[in-house]
């Protein structure tokens, strides 16, 4: 059985294969080193790799298809929807790269799994439910220099690694004990996320003297012990059922935490906007700006569409479309909560909020209205979120944000939002839903707002599960907002931008005052420091400065209203910290933030190509 007939094999074995479209018996896969089949890598007319990353296909990978594929040197099964445990991948001996992360593997990885594999040098197993111990196998193949385990439930020691592995992560997994003398010379944010490893570049592993010997009488349970166990098997059954239930929602809140950070990341392509929305040619395209640059209905929903991200409110997609004066980029948001307002009602406050202008707000460019979902075009930004930069991979060797850029960052929503409550005096809530991951860098690092003035489209029913100002205090004991709700978000998101802690209390379904990131640094900062690991060598002239900050934060998070700030208020003592120069200014920390590279996995692949 030829190459072709084994990816064939492999695609049926898919529960979704839909996404290998063009894979067919009526074309070869490779001509030449050029691929005729989507996610195939050919070299000299030979399956060289498969990069099958963001197709969203589900089900087992049957190694022994792949195992037939002689020449096959990288597998890249990224972003999608894989479940199953990781057997007999040693078959693939002769593979260089294996890229499996954000997935659902799960169990535990057998010790020799990775036995005999010499040649391989990248394994990206990162986002997934593997457990267990690390297989020891890893520890001794001769060309690994990256390991990416991240997001896991690995557990135990951490094995003593033969190599010089140029990245280790095992950030966010249940790993313990001293961190191996081979791997101390890694990033400490490399092994965060695990509660009790220690040692370099951690903290120093207590010693603690080793325990005697037991005696005969501690190695017999005596009746008494034996009586004691059997009676407390109903409360251990009990314990159980409780646990169970604790599991249950805990699970649910990490799930809603993982929204928040991902909300504004690129997660996966999806081929179109007409296959992602469904929307109907026919209908028609408002734009809201003179001078934006125009494109039809059409274009957009057939443009090549790459997912930002997904939230609760709905999804963002990245689109780029061909004119004849060069392309087009634009972020397309699709919103499916807004299913009560009426065709007038959407078209008249779209008009309302495309008359905004402000430097620290994203402009909205165009809108499309249909009763289930409607659609808001704006522009592009290249930069990403605040949440990402701010709860990123940790693994991700990327310089954290200086406070220079923070204070600049601060200043700049603080104005965004002013400016919101002068154009907005209508509206209880000007912005509504603001937070890290609606606020958008440009390449200076200057903020730009977006999802605000949205809530009056909000259906009224479910807007305390979608917008963060109907997670705040007053809404959770009095069942309603007011002017300094917006103040309250503004508080958490400045203490989130200190501590760079995520805010818990906007994960869970209720208002919980411990959650409340303001609680959290009240109960801390006695005891220890709150700020964000990048804000520790912040120079001695502006540590005032920070804490100057960190007590407007404070104040904008006080749950009782009447000790609340006004915005106003705010916003003065905001504006008379820093320097007076213009923060519209490109500064050289700011581009030397900007243009620090990460190598990306495509980046990975291209390289393993070129060392064949």
């Amino acid at each position: 059985m030829g190459d072709t007939e084994n990816l064939l094999k492999f695609k049926d074995s898919l529960a979704n294969p839909s996404s290998l479209r063009n894979w067919n018996a009526s074309t070869s896969p490779c001509k030449g080193s050029m691929a005729n089949w989507i996610g195939v890598i050919c070299v000299k007319n030979k399956i060289w790799g498969l990069q099958l990353e963001n197709m969203n296909l589900r089900g087992l990978v049957n190694i022994q298809i792949l195992d037939k594929l002689p020449t096959l040197r990288i597998i890249s099964l990224m972003n999608n929807d894989f479940e199953g445990i990781m057997v007999n991948i040693r078959k693939l001996e002769a593979l260089k790269a294996l890229y499996l992360s954000n997935n659902r593997f799960h169990g535990e990885i057998p010790d020799d799994a990775f036995e005999g594999m010499r040649s391989l040098k990248k394994v990206f197993l990162a986002n997934n439910v593997f457990s267990g111990k690390i297989p020891s196998s890893l520890t001794v193949l001769p060309n690994l220099v990256i390991l990416r385990l991240e997001g896991n439930q690995f557990e135990g020691h951490i094995p003593d690694f033969k190599q010089e592995l140029k990245v280790v992560c095992l950030a966010n997994n249940k790993l313990e004990g001293p961190i191996p003398k081979s791997l101390s010379r890694m990033s400490a944010t490399m092994f965060s996320g695990n509660k009790n490893l220690c040692g370099k570049p951690l903290q120093a592993c207590t010693s603690s003297p080793p325990r005697p010997p037991p005696s005969s009488k501690e190695k017999t349970l005596s009746s008494v012990k034996i009586a004691l166990i059997v009676l407390s098997t109903a409360l251990l059954l009990l314990i159980i059922a409780i646990l169970i239930l604790f599991l249950t929602w805990r699970t649910h809140t990490e799930s809603q935490k993982a929204n928040v950070v991902n909300e504004a990341k690129r997660v996966s392509k999806s081929g179109s906007m007409v296959k992602a929305a469904g929307f109907d040619h026919g209908s028609t395209l408002m734009f809201l700006r003179d001078g934006a640059q125009r494109f039809d209905l059409q274009d957009l929903l057939k443009a090549s569409a790459e997912v930002l991200g997904s939230g609760n409110l709905g999804a963002s997609y990245k689109v780029e479309m061909e004119k004849d004066d060069g392309v087009v980029v634009a972020v397309v948001k699709r919103y499916k909560q807004m299913n009560n307002a009426g065709k007038d009602e959407f078209y008249e406050h779209m008009t309302r909020l495309g008359k905004l202008n402000h430097k620290n707000l994203l402009p909205l460019m165009a809108y499309h209205y249909m009763k289930e979902e409607k659609l808001l075009v704006s522009e592009y930004t290249d930069n990403g979120s605040l949440a990402t930069h701010l709860h990123g991979n940790p693994c991700e060797d990327k310089p954290g944000l200086s406070w220079q850029t923070r204070l600049k960052i601060i200043k700049g929503i603080a104005k965004g939002l002013s400016h919101l409550y002068k154009e907005l005096p209508t509206l209880i809530l000007p912005h509504g839903n603001l937070k890290s991951s609606n606020v958008l860098l440009d390449h200076t690092f200057k903020p730009l707002m977006c999802d605000y003035g949205l809530t009056p489209l909000i259906n009224q029913e479910q807007v305390h599960m979608f917008m963060a100002a109907y997670k705040s205090p007053e809404y959770a004991l009095k069942g309603r907002v007011s002017k300094k709700t917006d103040v309250w978000c503004l508080g958490i998101l400045i203490l989130e931008l200190l501590t760079g802690k995520l805010p818990e209390n906007y994960v869970q379904p209720k208002y919980n005052s411990k959650a409340n990131l303001g609680s959290w640094v009240k109960e801390k900062m006695s005891s220890e420091s709150v700020f964000d690991d990048g804000l520790l060598g912040t120079k001695d002239d502006k540590r005032d400065e920070v804490m100057s900050v960190l007590k407007i934060g404070l104040k904008c998070c006080e749950e009782d209203l009447n000790k609340r700030p006004e915005l106003k208020q705010v916003v003065q003592e905001i504006e008379q910290l820093g320097d007076d120069e213009d923060e519209d200014e490109d500064d050289d920390d700011d581009d030397d933030e900007f243009c620090s590279t990460i190598c990306e996995v495509n980046a990975s692949i291209c390289s393993e190509k070129c060392e064949r």
